[in-house]
């Protein structure tokens, strides 16, 4: 009987974990490897399993979920993010996709939302990522911030969502605005690409326009625009610490 095993990276994710972890109840086995959480993330995470490992370190994302995905057991592996959740027809769907033998993972569909309100438009239209495979035919990328994974074999495409709350409050959004700009602006550095201010404006109001007017983010209402807006500014200050890094090791 194929076996599936679920990996979840955390940290200070005690407002999420556990109705991450109560989606994916259906599993055989519940993996979680936390990097140093000072809530109570690791305890809400033992009333759903036993196999939380903390890490001392954080080494990026895409090594710690590697670390993860080494701990794991089963046949194929579910990937998620304690801000994501696994809607009951989608667990449905996962039970039956790994019985076949056509694909080696899977693309799944996403539905976020934004403080609060579910996003239909925008940069976030027809979302998906590969997150479910075949533990043996995957594995993640290195990268520090927004790794993806690399599989050997076809890849299929599920019908249903995995839902995502990126942040559930305006406070929220602008910690992790911050946290990944920063995070990106030492990966464009790591890689030598420069930026200038101009750099800086010209992406962020292009990834303004992109977002509203060109993906229909505007039908989105107040939240439309506050997304297209945060897209931006993230943009804008991703590229403008990247100016600073640039200029300090000249």
């Amino acid at each position: 009987m194929t076996k599936l095993s679920v990996i979840v990276v955390t940290k200070n994710e005690a407002h999420n974990i556990e109705d991450c972890l109560a989606s994916v109840t259906f599993a055989d086995e519940i993996i979680v490897f936390d990097s140093g959480s000072t809530d109570n993330t690791t305890e809400l995470c033992k009333k759903y399993t036993q196999k939380v490992t903390v890490t001392p370190d954080w080494p990026g994302d895409g090594p710690q979920k590697n670390r993860a995905l080494q701990a794991a057991t089963c046949d194929w592996v579910l990937c998620l993010d304690a801000d994501e959740r696994v809607s009951p027809h989608l667990a449905k769907e996962i039970q039956a996709a790994i019985t076949q033998k056509t694909f080696a993972a899977f693309k799944i569909p996403f539905r976020s939302s934004y403080c609060g309100k579910l996003i239909r438009f925008g940069d976030w239209r027809g979302e998906s990522h590969i997150r479910l495979f075949e533990r043996r035919k995957a594995a993640f990328t290195p990268d520090i911030v927004h790794c993806h994974l690399k599989v050997q074999g076809q890849i299929g495409k599920c019908q249903h969502i995995i839902i995502h709350h990126p942040f559930h409050h305006l406070a929220a959004m602008l910690y992790k605005m911050n946290d990944y700009s920063t995070q990106g602006a030492q990966l464009y550095f790591a890689k030598q690409k420069k930026a200038s201010l101009w750099t800086a404006l010209t992406h962020s109001i292009w990834c303004f326009l992109r977002g509203y007017l060109l993906k229909l983010g505007f039908l989105d209402g107040r939240e439309g625009f506050l997304l297209a807006m945060s897209n931006a500014q993230g943009t804008y200050y991703r590229y403008l610490k990247l100016m600073y890094l640039c200029e300090e090791n000249d």
